[in-house]
């Protein structure tokens, strides 16, 4: 009986204490994996080995640490079975011709998933840290890292994203501090981590910019699109492999696209610390339904990114 009271204390203390963990191990298993789904589902069984092998745990490191030891582990599991996530860009060139065909790949292609910001942003108390956050879950950021071999990839993370200190990382990983500082300059040859210069609008500009990117399709007005698009801009559409670069290409596109679907509906929300947008299309009947959520980069000279994400399948993740 004694022993049942002392689990059960045991269990209720590991609750408490793990549980400000949890946002921070998803963020972290996403960045791995580029996919909500798959690190929710990890996360999930992370803290359920945890809750199960915590009388076990000796406290010789710290719970955090522990907790990121088994969900590295799990991950690094996760990938064996799973492909690398890409985006339409990752896998051929543009299309030059906006009437083209649109094309689906044949086989199923696990797609890079966006993450609602809901998900990850606790509120740390610096705003300093708040912008570090946002910067390192970037869409195009997270895709990148998804070219990377997985260790290469979490070394990158625990060292640059979360400031792990390399003698952290080489007992987490069970590597030496040679082979963490190796695979450390491999990633950061292939991934910048900077956000490849990205210079940010103020607030303000930001704002306007993105009110006449929604007027834009509520209203069907392509003058508005060529006002805020960038001249290199690109347009990815998946699960669709087609995709297009330049603004004149693809406000084309949409102007074809926009006579086929009419005007629509378009609700803000936010994802991987970028503006978002959930687009609903009316149907024959007069309902609107969801149509596409588009992640947007917003750069100082425009809008130069849009990654519209096709489907419904996405929004009851946003809450949609």
């Amino acid at each position: 009986m004694h022993s049942m009271t002392e689990s059960q204390t045991g269990n209720e203390d590991f609750g408490r204490l793990s549980e400000p963990f949890r946002r921070e191990l998803l963020a972290y298993c996403y960045r791995l994996l580029g996919s909500v789904d798959e690190a929710e589902e990890v996360v999930q069984d992370v803290y359920l080995d945890a809750w199960r092998g915590y009388d076990r745990f000796k406290g010789q490191s710290s719970l955090r640490t522990w907790l990121y030891r088994i969900a590295t582990r799990a991950c690094f599991k996760a990938l064996e079975k799973s492909r690398r996530r890409p985006l339409p860009a990752d896998l051929g060139s543009p299309e030059a011709d906006p009437e083209a065909r649109l094309v689906e790949p044949t086989s199923q292609v696990p797609w890079l998933q966006p993450m609602p910001d809901l998900l990850f942003t606790a509120s740390p108390t610096d705003p300093a840290t708040v912008v570090v956050q946002r910067q390192s879950m970037r869409l195009a950021l997270i895709g990148a890292l998804q070219q990377l071999p997985p260790r290469q990839r979490a070394v990158l993370i625990l060292r640059d994203v979360l400031q792990w200190r390399t003698t952290e990382v080489a007992e987490l990983l069970q590597m030496t501090g040679a082979a963490v500082n190796s695979a450390l300059q491999r990633a950061r040859a292939q991934v910048p981590l900077s956000e490849d210069g990205l210079s940010e609008p103020t607030e303000q500009a930001q704002r306007a910019l993105l009110d006449r990117y929604v007027t834009a399709f509520e209203t069907a007005d392509v003058d508005q699109l060529v006002a805020v698009l960038t001249e290199d801009a690109r347009w990815e559409m998946p699960p669709i492999a087609t995709w297009f670069e330049g603004r004149d290409t693809i406000v084309a596109f949409l102007l074809r696209q926009m006579r086929i679907i009419g005007p629509v509906k378009v609700v803000a929300t936010s994802a991987n610390g970028q503006p978002a947008f959930a687009v609903y299309a009316r149907g024959h009947d007069g309902v609107h339904r969801p149509h596409a959520l588009h992640v947007v980069t917003v750069t100082a000279e425009g809008v130069s990114r849009i990654v519209a994400f096709h489907g419904s399948g996405l929004f009851p993740l946003f809450g949609l």
